[in-house]
């Protein structure tokens, strides 16, 4: 096993001699579905529980309404407006 480098960030009384790399890595990854918010949504809805109460009180009003879940096609919802993309020098 080849030697890390020295990271000046890392504190001298870490000590990683028994570490075990992606121990947990296997048990994150189920059932873990990750969604980044836009920063004006990310502003009304403080944490994960407030975003999963709005989308089942979504979901439910579309089953009241009699509204089905449209089919993939592949192609943007109508009104989809593409972010500019930000051009890099």
């Amino acid at each position: 096993m080849r030697k890390a480098k020295t990271d000046p960030d890392l504190l001298a009384e870490y000590d990683f001699s028994n570490a075990v790399r992606g121990k947990h890595a296997e048990r994150f990854g189920d059932g873990t579905n990750v969604v980044v918010l836009e920063p004006d949504l990310a502003e009304l809805f403080p944490d994960s529980a407030s975003v999963n109460d709005a989308l089942r009180l979504l979901v439910q009003a579309g089953r009241e309404c009699g509204t089905r879940r449209p089919k993939a096609t592949g192609r943007r919802p109508l009104g989809h407006q593409p972010q500019a993309s930000k051009k890099v020098r």
